[in-house]
């Protein structure tokens, strides 16, 4: 399968089931932090519940516009993804990732047991039941988990972009 098709795969098969409510962060980091689950190809039946968080953040150095810089989304033994390559491809397709460093820390990776249905519940009365805006919910292709994460970072983005162009606006007229 080629990055085209692991891309289609993921925008079809890829739903947020709970977004972060919180915006990101117009000046400062921004942690994201998900709950990703997957039906488990090795165990039929069972869910892949991966946990982690991307630290969306201004890169050390100045890049050009539309390059961003992605970390900690490798994953050799599974589908090895080319970055640049995947930079490019995007691109070609219109999808832009503002030029920010989006660095994947991977804090846990289980299985448990019973169908993604039941897990999708259970994560989502967690969440609810602990009131938590800042966590998202997505599901998606257990071998491209990368691509969903993808899906998710860039539907937070549009939506945060409204309040970070009037905060633009509001901080330029402040300075004016």
């Amino acid at each position: 399968m080629d990055i085209y098709e692991h891309w289609e795969k993921a925008l079809k098969k890829t739903e947020i089931v709970r977004p972060r409510v919180l915006p990101l962060m117009t000046y400062a980091a921004t942690n994201l932090p998900y709950i990703f689950l997957a039906e488990s190809s090795v165990n039929l039946g069972d869910t892949v519940v991966r946990k982690g968080e991307v630290v969306v953040d201004k890169p050390s150095i100045i890049l050009p516009s539309h390059l961003p810089q992605f970390e900690g989304f490798e994953e050799k033994e599974k589908v090895p993804i080319n970055f640049d390559q995947l930079t490019n491809f995007l691109l070609v397709r219109g999808v832009r990732f503002p030029s920010l460093k989006y660095n994947h820390q991977n804090h846990s990776i289980d299985i448990r047991e019973g169908k993604l249905e039941d897990a999708i519940e259970v994560y989502r009365r967690l969440l609810e039941k602990e009131e938590n805006i800042s966590t998202g919910l997505i599901i998606g292709p257990e071998d491209l988990w990368q691509f969903s994460l993808l899906v998710f970072i860039g539907s937070q983005m549009i939506k945060s972009a409204d309040g970070d162009i009037r905060k633009f606006l509001d901080d330029f007229k402040k300075n004016s």
